[in-house]
C-alpha cells in the first residue's frame, strides 16, 4: 500500500465513512477507491481534491498525493499526457496493458476498436500506472493514422517524420538526423537499446507506419492504439477494446456532469442513446453541464441520429460532437469553423488570433471555452489539440457558411505565417537577401537563434501545407514569397522533400503572377535543393532556367546570383574552367555592389575550381580572401567553410602537413559553431590523410568519427567524401 493510499483510507475511517459512501459522493466506483487505498491504482487529481473536500482533510490529501507523483515520476523523458480525470471501469483492459508493461507476456500491445470508444484513455491510464517502471522516459506521439485522406491538413505522420520527432525529444539535432527513414530508425534502435522506456504511438493506421518507430531489444515496452487490429505485427499482443458496460457509462456521466446529470433510468436512457461510447458520452454530459439535458435527449432519441451512433462509429461520433457544437455561443461556435480552415497539423494561439482577426484575448478566451466543451485541447506552450474527428465534424458542420469570411481567414493566417517565417530568417540569416512581403504583418520577433529555430521545426509541416493553401486560394504573390524565405531552414536541417514541394508549387504561383523574377528566385533555390540532394544535372538546368529568367526581366542582381550558382552546379558537373570563369564574373559584380558576403562565397568555388584544374596558388589566394571577408563581418560558418577549402587545396597540392593543421582547426571550429556537416568534412579529410600516409588505424578512426556526425556527405558535391570513397573502407 502506497503512502497516499494509507492516508486515504486513515482519512475515511476517522471520518466514519464506507467506500461505498465515499465513491457515491465523489462520483467514482468503489472498486476503483479500494485499489487507490491498498496501491493497485493511481488516483487522478481530480479524485483527490473530491476525496479531500468530502473528507474535510484541509489539503493534506492533495498535498500528499502531490509528493507520490513527483516520488513516481523518475527520471528521463516525462511525455506522457496526463490521465483523465474520469476514467472508470476497463480492469480487464488494464490487467492485459499491466501484464504488457510489467514484461509478463509480451513487449508491445495493439489496443483496437471503434473511434470513440476510449482506446487512447485506456492507453494513457495504464502507462501512467505502470510508467515507475520505465526511468529513462515516457514518450506519446500521435500518428494521425485515421484521419480521413479527403480531409485537408491533417493525413497521417509519415514514419520519417514521426522518427524525425522521436529523435529529438531524445536529443539528436537537427544536423545529425539521418535523411532516410532507415537511417533514423536504425539510430532510435540503437539510442533506446539498453533503456528502459514506454512508447505509446496513437491513432495508427498500418503496420508500415509503425514498424520503423519499434526499438529493438527487451527493455522498451510499447502501446499502440489502432482501429485496426494490425495482424502483420504477430510480436503484439491484441487487445479490443468494447463499449462501456452500462453501469459503467452512467457512473462516466455522473463524474462528468456532477449534479447537473440525471439519475436512475433517465441516466440509463441518455448513455443507451449514446451508444455506451465514452466519448459520446462525455460530450453528452458537457452539454448537461450547459444546461442543455433536455435537448440532448431529444436528439439522442431522434431515429436518424441515434442510428448513426449505432450503426457507424466515425459517423455517430459526429454526431456527438454536433450536440456540443450546438451548445456553444454563436461566437464560439464561429472560432471553432475557423479551427477547420486551418489547414494543421500544428495549430498555435497566434494563428487562431491571426485568423480570427478579433481583439487582442478574445480568441484565447474563446479556444479555452472549446477546451472546457471537450472540442480541442490546450498545452502549455499554446499549441491547440483537435482530435482527427472532431475536424472531420468541424469541416462537414461548422465551417463558416459565408465564403468571404473564410476567404479572409486564409488570407489572414497566410499573411501571419509569412510574417512569421520571415521574423524567423531575420534572425538566422541576417544578412541573406529577402524579397518585401508587400504586406506587412506584425509579429512579435525571435529572441535569438534558438527560439527561432524551435519555432521552424515545430511549424515546418504546417507551414508547408500553408503554401500550398496560398495557392489554392490564388494568394500566388504570398505563396512563392513563403516558400522562399523557408529555403534558409530546409537548407539547415536538410529538409529536401518539403523543401522540393515547396518551391514546385510556388514556381506555379510566379508562372500564375507572370512574374519572371520571382520565377529566376524560386528556380534558384530550387537548384540549390537539387545539388543538396545530389541531383546535379537537376541542379545545372534549374539555375540554367533562373539565369534565363532574371535575363528577361532585366534583373541584373537576380542574374548574378543565378550565374554564380550555376557555376556552382557546373563545378559539380566536371566543367571546373567554366565555372571558373563565370564566378570570376560573378565576383566582379558582387565587388561593383558591395556584397560581400556573396564575395566570400564565390571566392570560394574559385578556388575550388582552380584547385581542380591544378592551379594550387592561385586557389589558396581566392580561399584565404574567402576566409578574411568571412571573419570580417563575423560569419562563423562561412569562415570554417574557407578553412576546410584551403585543407583541401593544400592536401590536392601534397602538402599533407599544412591540411591536417588546417583540418583539425576546422573540427575544433565545426564543434563550437555547431556545423556537423563541415565537422564531418574535416574530419573526413584527416581520415584521407592518414589513409595516404599508410596508417589505416588512425584513417578508419577519423572516418568513424565523422560518420557519426550523422550528417550526409555526398561525393558528388564534396572532394573529401570523393577521395574517401577511392581510398576504400
Amino acid at each position: 500500500m502506497t503512502e497516499f493510499g494509507t492516508l486515504l483510507r486513515d482519512r475515511r475511517k476517522a471520518k466514519g465513512m464506507s467506500l461505498d459512501a465515499l465513491a457515491e459522493k465523489v462520483f467514482t466506483s468503489r472498486g476503483q477507491l479500494s485499489k487507490i487505498e491498498n496501491g493497485k491504482a493511481n488516483a487522478n487529481p481530480a479524485t483527490v481534491a473530491a476525496c479531500d473536500d468530502v473528507l474535510e482533510a484541509g489539503g493534506e490529501l492533495v498535498a500528499a498525493f502531490g509528493k507520490h507523483e513527483v516520488d513516481r515520476a523518475g527520471g528521463g523523458l516525462r511525455g506522457l499526457p496526463d490521465a483523465t480525470g474520469h476514467f472508470v471501469g476497463r480492469a480487464e483492459a488494464l490487467d492485459v496493458l499491466a501484464s504488457v508493461l510489467r514484461g509478463e507476456s509480451a513487449r508491445m500491445c495493439v489496443v483496437h476498436g471503434l473511434a470513440g470508444v476510449g482506446k487512447t484513455t485506456v492507453a494513457i491510464t495504464a502507462a501512467r500506472a505502470a510508467e515507475d517502471a520505465f526511468p529513462d522516459g515516457r514518450v506519446f506521439l500521435d500518428l494521425r493514422g485515421h484521419t480521413p485522406r479527403t480531409t485537408p491538413g491533417t493525413g497521417p505522420v509519415e514514419p520519417l517524420e514521426a522518427l524525425h520527432t522521436l529523435l529529438s525529444l531524445l536529443g539528436v539535432s537537427r544536423e545529425r538526423l539521418p535523411p532516410d527513414v532507415d537511417g533514423r530508425s536504425n539510430l532510435l534502435r540503437d539510442l533506446v537499446r539498453d533503456r528502459r522506456m514506454l512508447l505509446v504511438f496513437d491513432n495508427v493506421a498500418t503496420v508500415a507506419q509503425v514498424r520503423p518507430l519499434l526499438p529493438a531489444g527487451g527493455t522498451c515496452r510499447v502501446l499502440i492504439t489502432s482501429r485496426g487490429r494490425l495482424p502483420a505485427l504477430d510480436e503484439a499482443w491484441p487487445l479490443a477494446l468494447g463499449t462501456l458496460a452500462t453501469d459503467d457509462a452512467v457512473t462516466l456521466l455522473r463524474s462528468v456532469a456532477g449534479d447537473r446529470a440525471p439519475t436512475g433510468a433517465q441516466a440509463r436512457e441518455i448513455v443507451s442513446l449514446c451508444g455506451n461510447l465514452p466519448l459520446a458520452i462525455r460530450i453528452a454530459a458537457a452539454r448537461l453541464v450547459a444546461g442543455s439535458g433536455t435537448r440532448l435527449r431529444d436528439r439522442l432519441a431522434d431515429e436518424r441520429t441515434r442510428l448513426l451512433v449505432l450503426d457507424d462509429g466515425e459517423r455517430g461520433v459526429a454526431a456527438a460532437f454536433a450536440v456540443s457544437h450546438d451548445a456553444l455561443t454563436p461566437a464560439e461556435r464561429a472560432l471553432f469553423g475557423l479551427l477547420a480552415v486551418h489547414p494543421g497539423p500544428v495549430l498555435e494561439i497566434p494563428a487562431v488570433e491571426a485568423m480570427s482577426a478579433l481583439p487582442f484575448g478574445e480568441a484565447e478566451a474563446l479556444l479555452d471555452r472549446l477546451h472546457d466543451a471537450g472540442l480541442i485541447t490546450l498545452d502549455a506552450a499554446g499549441h491547440i489539440g483537435m482530435h482527427d474527428l472532431v475536424r472531420t465534424f468541424a469541416l462537414r458542420h461548422a465551417l463558416p457558411p459565408d465564403p468571404e469570411v473564410r476567404a479572409a481567414a486564409v488570407v489572414n493566417l497566410v499573411d501571419y505565417a509569412l510574417a512569421r517565417v520571415t521574423a524567423a530568417d531575420e534572425v538566422l540569416e541576417p544578412s541573406r537577401y529577402r524579397p518585401d512581403i508587400g504586406r506587412p504583418t506584425s509579429c512579435t520577433p525571435f529572441a535569438d537563434t534558438s527560439s527561432a529555430l524551435t519555432w521552424l521545426r515545430a511549424q515546418w509541416p504546417t507551414l508547408e501545407r500553408v503554401v500550398d493553401l496560398a495557392a489554392d486560394h490564388g494568394l500566388h504573390r504570398s505563396c512563392w514569397q513563403l516558400a522562399f524565405v523557408l529555403r534558409a531552414f530546409f537548407f539547415r536541417d536538410k529538409l529536401y522533400e518539403p523543401w522540393l514541394a515547396t518551391h514546385q508549387r510556388a514556381l506555379k504561383s510566379t508562372a500564375a503572377l507572370d512574374d519572371l523574377s520571382a520565377t529566376g528566385m524560386i528556380l534558384n533555390n530550387l537548384g540549390m535543393a537539387y545539388i543538396d540532394a545530389g541531383r546535379i544535372s537537376d541542379a545545372v538546368d534549374a539555375h540554367e532556367r533562373a539565369l534565363a529568367a532574371f535575363t528577361s526581366a532585366g534583373d541584373e542582381r537576380g542574374r548574378t546570383d543565378a550565374l554564380s550558382s550555376l557555376a556552382w552546379a557546373r563545378l559539380y558537373h566536371g566543367e571546373a574552367a567554366t565555372s571558373v570563369r563565370d564566378l570570376t564574373t560573378a565576383l566582379e559584380a558582387y565587388r561593383a555592389a558591395g556584397r560581400v558576403r556573396n564575395m566570400a562565397i564565390a571566392r570560394r568555388g574559385i578556388a575550388l575550381g582552380l584547385t581542380r584544374l591544378g592551379r594550387h596558388a592561385e586557389a589558396v589566394e581566392h580561399a584565404e580572401a574567402a576566409l578574411a571577408q568571412a571573419e570580417a563581418e563575423l560569419q562563423p560558418v562561412d569562415a570554417l567553410m574557407a578553412i576546410n577549402c584551403l585543407a583541401w587545396i593544400h592536401f590536392c597540392a601534397g602538402r599533407l602537413d599544412l591540411a591536417v593543421e588546417l583540418y583539425t582547426k576546422a573540427c575544433g571550429l565545426g564543434e563550437l559553431a555547431g556545423s556537423a556537416y563541415e565537422r564531418a568534412r574535416a574530419l573526413t579529410g584527416l581520415g584521407n590523410v592518414a589513409a595516404l600516409r599508410g596508417d589505416r588505424v588512425a584513417a578508419k578512426r577519423h572516418w568513424g568519427e565523422a560518420d557519426r556526425q550523422e550528417t550526409r556527405l555526398l561525393s558528388a558535391v564534396l572532394e573529401e567524401a570523393r577521395v574517401r570513397a577511392e581510398l576504400g573502407p
